[in-house]
Protein backbone atom coordinates (compact mmCIF):
# COMPACT_ATOMS: atom_id res chain seq x y z
CA UNK A 1 0.00 0.00 0.00
CA UNK A 2 3.29 1.88 1.07
CA UNK A 3 4.54 1.22 -2.28
CA UNK A 4 1.01 1.95 -4.51
CA UNK A 5 1.04 5.40 -2.77
CA UNK A 6 4.42 6.51 -3.36
CA UNK A 7 4.23 5.79 -7.07
CA UNK A 8 0.92 7.68 -7.11
CA UNK A 9 3.00 10.88 -5.33
CA UNK A 10 5.41 9.99 -8.31
CA UNK A 11 2.88 10.30 -10.75
CA UNK A 12 1.48 13.62 -9.82
CA UNK A 13 5.21 15.43 -8.85
CA UNK A 14 6.51 14.45 -11.61
CA UNK A 15 3.41 14.43 -14.86
CA UNK A 16 3.74 18.03 -15.17
CA UNK A 17 7.71 18.20 -16.22
CA UNK A 18 5.93 15.92 -19.17
CA UNK A 19 4.55 19.91 -20.13
CA UNK A 20 6.92 22.32 -21.41
CA UNK A 21 6.59 25.58 -19.02
CA UNK A 22 9.60 27.39 -21.16
CA UNK A 23 9.58 30.63 -22.43
CA UNK A 24 9.07 30.04 -25.39
CA UNK A 25 6.23 27.63 -24.44
CA UNK A 26 4.35 30.65 -22.88
CA UNK A 27 5.00 32.74 -25.81
CA UNK A 28 3.43 30.11 -27.89
CA UNK A 29 0.56 29.74 -25.52
CA UNK A 30 -0.25 33.66 -25.05
CA UNK A 31 -0.15 34.05 -29.11
CA UNK A 32 -2.65 30.82 -29.29
CA UNK A 33 -4.21 33.32 -26.75
CA UNK A 34 -4.28 36.05 -28.39
CA UNK A 35 -5.06 34.55 -32.15
CA UNK A 36 -8.59 33.04 -30.28
CA UNK A 37 -8.94 36.65 -28.77
CA UNK A 38 -8.48 38.40 -32.09
CA UNK A 39 -11.07 35.71 -33.76
CA UNK A 40 -13.68 35.57 -31.56
CA UNK A 41 -13.64 39.69 -31.95
CA UNK A 42 -13.63 39.54 -35.48
CA UNK A 43 -16.72 37.36 -35.46
CA UNK A 44 -18.42 39.02 -33.12
CA UNK A 45 -17.84 42.82 -34.96
CA UNK A 46 -18.28 41.36 -38.47
CA UNK A 47 -15.47 41.48 -40.98
CA UNK A 48 -14.41 44.90 -42.49
CA UNK A 49 -15.17 43.46 -46.06
CA UNK A 50 -18.36 42.33 -44.64
CA UNK A 51 -18.61 46.42 -43.05
CA UNK A 52 -17.90 48.17 -46.35
CA UNK A 53 -20.29 45.83 -48.68
CA UNK A 54 -22.90 46.38 -46.18
CA UNK A 55 -22.22 50.17 -45.99
CA UNK A 56 -22.60 50.23 -50.11
CA UNK A 57 -26.02 49.64 -49.86
CA UNK A 58 -27.16 52.81 -47.95
CA UNK A 59 -26.41 55.20 -50.70
CA UNK A 60 -30.00 55.24 -51.68
CA UNK A 61 -31.88 58.45 -50.42
CA UNK A 62 -34.94 57.31 -48.59
CA UNK A 63 -33.91 53.40 -48.76
CA UNK A 64 -31.02 53.71 -45.75
CA UNK A 65 -31.84 51.74 -42.85
CA UNK A 66 -33.52 48.30 -43.18
CA UNK A 67 -30.92 47.13 -45.65
CA UNK A 68 -28.28 46.65 -43.28
CA UNK A 69 -26.52 43.29 -44.39
CA UNK A 70 -24.95 42.16 -47.79
CA UNK A 71 -28.13 40.89 -49.59
CA UNK A 72 -25.10 39.37 -52.32
CA UNK A 73 -23.29 37.19 -49.58
CA UNK A 74 -24.66 33.51 -50.32
CA UNK A 75 -24.37 32.86 -46.39
CA UNK A 76 -26.77 35.93 -45.90
CA UNK A 77 -30.44 35.23 -44.56
CA UNK A 78 -30.12 31.26 -44.67
CA UNK A 79 -33.50 30.81 -42.29
CA UNK A 80 -36.55 32.39 -42.72
CA UNK A 81 -37.33 35.32 -40.69
CA UNK A 82 -33.95 36.89 -41.20
CA UNK A 83 -34.94 39.12 -44.29
CA UNK A 84 -36.00 42.32 -43.71
CA UNK A 85 -39.20 43.32 -44.51
CA UNK A 86 -39.50 45.49 -47.57
CA UNK A 87 -42.64 47.72 -46.71
CA UNK A 88 -41.01 48.91 -42.96
CA UNK A 89 -39.89 52.22 -43.17
CA UNK A 90 -37.82 53.86 -40.28
CA UNK A 91 -38.91 57.28 -39.32
CA UNK A 92 -35.70 58.34 -40.92
CA UNK A 93 -36.86 57.25 -44.10
CA UNK A 94 -40.57 58.49 -43.99
CA UNK A 95 -39.11 62.10 -43.46
CA UNK A 96 -36.99 61.87 -45.99
CA UNK A 97 -39.20 60.48 -48.35
CA UNK A 98 -42.02 63.70 -46.99
CA UNK A 99 -39.37 65.95 -47.57
CA UNK A 100 -38.45 65.13 -51.06
CA UNK A 101 -41.67 63.83 -52.73
CA UNK A 102 -44.48 64.63 -50.39
CA UNK A 103 -45.83 61.32 -49.38
CA UNK A 104 -47.87 60.45 -45.87
CA UNK A 105 -48.78 58.10 -43.58
CA UNK A 106 -51.69 55.33 -44.28
CA UNK A 107 -54.84 55.63 -45.16
CA UNK A 108 -58.00 55.78 -42.37
CA UNK A 109 -58.28 52.40 -41.35
CA UNK A 110 -62.33 52.76 -42.53
CA UNK A 111 -60.88 53.25 -46.22
CA UNK A 112 -58.33 50.56 -45.88
CA UNK A 113 -61.52 48.21 -44.68
CA UNK A 114 -63.29 49.35 -48.04
CA UNK A 115 -60.39 48.81 -49.99
CA UNK A 116 -59.97 45.07 -48.75
CA UNK A 117 -63.69 44.57 -49.59
CA UNK A 118 -63.48 45.40 -53.05
CA UNK A 119 -60.97 42.96 -53.42
CA UNK A 120 -63.18 40.32 -52.83
CA UNK A 121 -65.59 41.28 -55.07
CA UNK A 122 -65.25 38.48 -57.90
CA UNK A 123 -66.68 39.56 -60.55
CA UNK A 124 -65.13 42.97 -60.30
CA UNK A 125 -61.89 41.52 -60.22
CA UNK A 126 -62.56 39.69 -63.81
CA UNK A 127 -63.19 42.93 -65.29
CA UNK A 128 -59.99 44.34 -64.04
CA UNK A 129 -58.08 41.56 -65.12
CA UNK A 130 -59.81 41.79 -68.60
CA UNK A 131 -58.93 45.23 -68.73
CA UNK A 132 -55.46 44.63 -67.71
CA UNK A 133 -55.10 42.06 -70.88
CA UNK A 134 -56.23 45.04 -73.32
CA UNK A 135 -53.18 47.14 -71.95
CA UNK A 136 -50.24 44.15 -71.76
CA UNK A 137 -48.80 45.30 -74.86
CA UNK A 138 -48.38 48.71 -73.72
CA UNK A 139 -47.02 47.04 -70.66
CA UNK A 140 -44.42 45.05 -72.10
CA UNK A 141 -43.19 47.51 -74.34
CA UNK A 142 -43.16 50.07 -72.20
CA UNK A 143 -41.07 48.58 -69.50
CA UNK A 144 -38.80 46.80 -71.67
CA UNK A 145 -37.76 49.69 -73.09
CA UNK A 146 -37.35 51.46 -69.38
CA UNK A 147 -36.22 48.69 -67.68
CA UNK A 148 -38.85 48.75 -65.27
CA UNK A 149 -40.46 45.57 -64.10
CA UNK A 150 -43.77 45.25 -65.43
CA UNK A 151 -45.44 43.07 -62.60
CA UNK A 152 -44.81 46.29 -60.99
CA UNK A 153 -46.45 48.53 -63.61
CA UNK A 154 -49.26 45.54 -63.50
CA UNK A 155 -49.95 45.72 -59.92
CA UNK A 156 -50.42 49.66 -59.84
CA UNK A 157 -53.09 49.46 -62.80
CA UNK A 158 -54.99 46.21 -60.91
CA UNK A 159 -55.49 48.69 -58.04
CA UNK A 160 -56.00 51.74 -59.87
CA UNK A 161 -58.35 50.16 -62.29
CA UNK A 162 -60.48 47.95 -59.31
CA UNK A 163 -60.63 50.49 -56.62
CA UNK A 164 -61.58 53.18 -59.74
CA UNK A 165 -64.11 56.10 -58.80
CA UNK A 166 -67.26 55.38 -61.07
CA UNK A 167 -67.76 58.08 -63.94
CA UNK A 168 -64.32 59.17 -63.52
CA UNK A 169 -62.82 57.71 -67.02
CA UNK A 170 -65.40 60.50 -68.62
CA UNK A 171 -64.18 62.95 -70.62
CA UNK A 172 -67.10 65.05 -69.12
CA UNK A 173 -66.10 64.62 -65.73
CA UNK A 174 -62.62 64.83 -66.26
CA UNK A 175 -62.93 68.58 -68.00
CA UNK A 176 -65.16 69.47 -65.29
CA UNK A 177 -62.04 69.48 -63.00
CA UNK A 178 -64.07 67.65 -60.49
CA UNK A 179 -61.41 64.44 -60.14
CA UNK A 180 -57.55 65.57 -59.83
CA UNK A 181 -56.52 62.03 -61.17
CA UNK A 182 -57.15 60.31 -64.74
CA UNK A 183 -57.37 57.30 -66.37
CA UNK A 184 -56.32 53.92 -65.54
CA UNK A 185 -53.35 54.62 -63.65
CA UNK A 186 -54.64 57.24 -61.72
CA UNK A 187 -52.50 60.11 -62.99
CA UNK A 188 -52.62 63.93 -62.38
CA UNK A 189 -51.42 66.84 -64.43
CA UNK A 190 -48.03 67.16 -62.64
CA UNK A 191 -47.06 63.91 -63.68
CA UNK A 192 -46.99 65.70 -67.36
CA UNK A 193 -44.76 68.47 -65.95
CA UNK A 194 -42.60 66.51 -63.79
CA UNK A 195 -41.94 64.33 -67.32
CA UNK A 196 -41.17 68.10 -68.89
CA UNK A 197 -44.65 67.08 -71.37
CA UNK A 198 -45.76 70.19 -70.27
CA UNK A 199 -45.10 73.40 -68.78
CA UNK A 200 -44.77 74.33 -65.39
CA UNK A 201 -47.96 76.81 -65.31
CA UNK A 202 -49.94 75.41 -68.38
CA UNK A 203 -52.50 77.53 -69.79
CA UNK A 204 -56.30 76.41 -69.32
CA UNK A 205 -56.20 74.41 -72.94
CA UNK A 206 -53.31 72.88 -71.81
CA UNK A 207 -54.76 71.57 -69.25
CA UNK A 208 -57.82 70.75 -71.02
CA UNK A 209 -55.57 68.59 -73.52
CA UNK A 210 -54.01 67.05 -71.27
CA UNK A 211 -56.32 65.54 -69.08
CA UNK A 212 -58.37 63.71 -72.67
CA UNK A 213 -54.45 62.96 -72.82
CA UNK A 214 -54.23 61.16 -69.56
CA UNK A 215 -58.03 59.77 -69.98
CA UNK A 216 -56.35 57.30 -73.22
CA UNK A 217 -55.46 53.99 -71.79
CA UNK A 218 -52.49 53.05 -73.72
CA UNK A 219 -51.23 56.97 -72.98
CA UNK A 220 -51.55 56.65 -69.65
CA UNK A 221 -49.43 53.40 -69.46
CA UNK A 222 -46.78 54.89 -70.98
CA UNK A 223 -47.15 57.90 -68.33
CA UNK A 224 -46.54 55.39 -65.51
CA UNK A 225 -44.12 53.91 -67.01
CA UNK A 226 -42.21 56.83 -67.32
CA UNK A 227 -43.01 58.05 -64.01
CA UNK A 228 -41.69 55.29 -62.17
CA UNK A 229 -38.73 55.49 -64.17
CA UNK A 230 -38.35 59.27 -63.87
CA UNK A 231 -38.35 58.06 -59.80
CA UNK A 232 -36.04 55.58 -60.62
CA UNK A 233 -33.55 58.19 -61.65
CA UNK A 234 -34.47 60.25 -58.57
CA UNK A 235 -33.82 57.52 -56.22
CA UNK A 236 -30.72 56.17 -57.86
CA UNK A 237 -32.11 52.83 -58.45
CA UNK A 238 -30.29 50.79 -60.91
CA UNK A 239 -30.58 51.72 -64.64
CA UNK A 240 -28.86 49.28 -66.59
CA UNK A 241 -31.21 46.08 -65.23
CA UNK A 242 -34.96 45.71 -63.27
CA UNK A 243 -35.61 45.23 -60.27
CA UNK A 244 -36.91 42.10 -59.12
CA UNK A 245 -38.32 41.07 -55.33
CA UNK A 246 -37.15 38.12 -55.56
CA UNK A 247 -33.80 39.01 -56.32
CA UNK A 248 -32.78 40.75 -53.44
CA UNK A 249 -34.07 42.44 -50.50
CA UNK A 250 -32.24 45.72 -51.72
CA UNK A 251 -34.44 45.51 -54.97
CA UNK A 252 -37.78 44.47 -52.93
CA UNK A 253 -37.29 47.81 -50.29
CA UNK A 254 -37.12 49.77 -53.70
CA UNK A 255 -40.07 48.21 -55.53
CA UNK A 256 -42.21 49.14 -52.73
CA UNK A 257 -40.27 52.63 -52.12
CA UNK A 258 -41.68 53.05 -55.86
CA UNK A 259 -45.17 51.95 -54.95
CA UNK A 260 -45.27 54.11 -52.00
CA UNK A 261 -43.91 57.44 -54.22
CA UNK A 262 -46.97 56.57 -56.52
CA UNK A 263 -49.89 56.23 -54.70
CA UNK A 264 -48.11 58.68 -51.22
CA UNK A 265 -50.35 56.14 -48.80
CA UNK A 266 -48.22 54.22 -46.63
CA UNK A 267 -50.25 51.32 -46.21
CA UNK A 268 -50.14 51.26 -50.72
CA UNK A 269 -46.75 49.27 -51.03
CA UNK A 270 -47.71 46.13 -49.18
CA UNK A 271 -50.70 45.60 -51.30
CA UNK A 272 -48.79 46.38 -54.31
CA UNK A 273 -46.69 43.81 -53.50
CA UNK A 274 -49.28 41.18 -52.85
CA UNK A 275 -50.53 41.79 -56.14
CA UNK A 276 -46.98 41.61 -57.79
CA UNK A 277 -47.02 37.78 -56.50
CA UNK A 278 -50.70 37.11 -57.48
CA UNK A 279 -50.63 34.36 -59.78
CA UNK A 280 -53.26 35.33 -62.40
CA UNK A 281 -51.74 38.40 -62.78
CA UNK A 282 -48.22 36.61 -63.18
CA UNK A 283 -49.63 34.24 -65.98
CA UNK A 284 -51.42 37.51 -67.74
CA UNK A 285 -48.28 39.11 -67.94
CA UNK A 286 -45.83 36.11 -68.74
CA UNK A 287 -47.57 33.87 -70.23
CA UNK A 288 -47.12 33.21 -74.18
CA UNK A 289 -50.33 33.26 -76.41
CA UNK A 290 -50.36 31.62 -78.99
CA UNK A 291 -53.51 30.80 -81.87
CA UNK A 292 -55.31 27.59 -81.17
CA UNK A 293 -56.08 25.37 -83.68
CA UNK A 294 -59.48 23.81 -84.37
CA UNK A 295 -58.67 19.78 -84.51
CA UNK A 296 -59.27 17.70 -87.58
CA UNK A 297 -62.19 16.09 -87.57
Amino acid sequence: MFKKYFDLRNFLTTRPATVSFSPWGRTKHWAVSLAAALSLLSLASGSPQRHLSSSSLLTEPGLTASLSTDSSDPESFTSEGQRPDPIDFTPEELKELQRRFGVHGPQAPLAQLFTHGLDQLTPLRARTVERLEELRPTILQESRRHRINPMLVAAVLFDEIQHAKPGEDLPLAAQSGLFSTHGPAQLGIGELIHQGLLPAEPTAEQIQTARLELLDPSRNVTLLVGKFARLSRKLGLPSDRQLEASRSPRDAKALATLAYLHNGKLDYPARILSYMQDPELHALIYSERKPQLSPLI
